[in-house]
């Protein structure tokens, strides 16, 4: 089996590194500027509580057009990278393969199926992956795994490890099982479910508080937790989420309790202890000077929501302070 892994930062370099030790399929991976020429030069190593794994990908590069087809493609871009590289997507799925699209907040695939299919323009302006790549041949992934590049080629597990897949389509087909499979033979605890768009809000109770907030103050999970006041907020956008996913026809309040215990025990769940010093995704790109996921993760949702009627005024307060945010870092680059 072919499997590229596009997008070689944290959470990619995280799956290849472990489907690479696995000796699970060919892997070739796509990546850019120093995290490019350090997986050249020394592979993928991965730092984990029980050891450091250390691989070389078959193949490298910095041009997807340059690899044959492939059967599998784990997408690891940041959403608002996507839609430029629906051309190297196609490719690289050719006429039977199929991308897997790990990434926080609302996908671009978000309306396939519904009673008014649409690009989403936040996500995919001129609906380069709408036409060009196709709905038809996205599956979801929802990440429940802390990771964090240290250093060019070298990437951090700090906790967590759930993956959740599903199909645009809401159907557990054979490649989704696949996939799954293939994941699980890495040691990634992967899982099909036929509701990811329900799964997808749940996973944005904590993202949406959690990223946007961190990535105003500078402060790292558990430094949150710190403040009440800004707890508040965080509890407050959580609330929203709730009630305009309602609207939108998915109950997830279930998942309410947990999001609020996560939040106050610095980005931790289930039976991993509290984190000290946790920097979600958003807020390990303002420190490093990068553009965040701001339409991913709060602005299309606020979409969303207006489409319902639903109120969402914490959310509304927050999405401009952080579209302010990202606008300061393009300046810098």
């Amino acid at each position: 089996m072919r499997v590229c892994i596009y997008g070689a930062g944290a959470v990619g370099g995280y799956i290849a590194a472990r489907l690479g030790e696995a000796r699970a399929a060919e892997i070739s991976v796509v990546a850019r500027g120093a995290q490019k020429d350090a997986i050249i030069a020394d592979g993928i190593r991965l730092e984990t509580p029980e050891g450091v794994i250390h691989v070389r990908p078959d193949r490298v590069t910095d041009n997807a057009l340059e690899l044959p087809a492939q059967d599998v493609t784990f997408v690891a871009l940041k959403v608002m990278s996507q839609a430029s590289a629906a051309k190297q997507f196609s490719h690289l799925a050719g006429e039977d393969g199929v991308a897997v699209f790990a990434a926080n907040g609302i996908p671009w695939w978000w309306k396939y199926g519904s009673s008014s299919p649409a690009a989403l323009p936040l996500l995919d302006p001129e609906g380069a992956l709408w036409h060009q790549f196709g709905a038809q041949r996205a599956i979801g992934c929802v990440v429940y795994s802390a990771n964090e590049v240290i250093a060019p080629g070298s990437i951090k597990h700090k906790g967590n490890n759930r993956w959740v897949l599903g199909e645009a389509s809401n159907v557990l087909t054979e490649r989704l099982q696949r996939i799954v499979h293939l994941m699980r033979a890495g040691g990634i605890a992967a899982e099909a479910s036929a509701v990811l768009r329900e799964e997808i809000l749940a996973k944005l109770l904590r993202n949406a508080a959690i990223n946007s907030l961190c990535a105003l103050t500078r402060l790292p999970v558990d430094g949150l937790a710190e403040d009440q006041e800004l707890l508040a907020i965080a509890d407050a956008i959580v609330d929203e989420i709730i009630s305009v996913s309602l609207a939108l026809g998915y109950d997830i309040s279930a998942h309410r309790e947990a999001a609020l215990t996560q939040l106050r025990r610095g980005g931790a769940e289930g039976k991993f202890p509290p984190v000290k010093g946790l920097r979600p995704s958003m807020l390990q790109d303002v420190l490093a000077n990068r553009p965040i996921e701001v339409e991913a993760i709060l602005g299309q949702f606020k979409a969303l929501a207006q489409e319902t009627g639903a109120p969402c005024p914490t959310i509304e307060s927050v999405l401009p302070l952080i579209r302010g945010l990202d606008r300061s870092l393009k300046a810098r680059n």
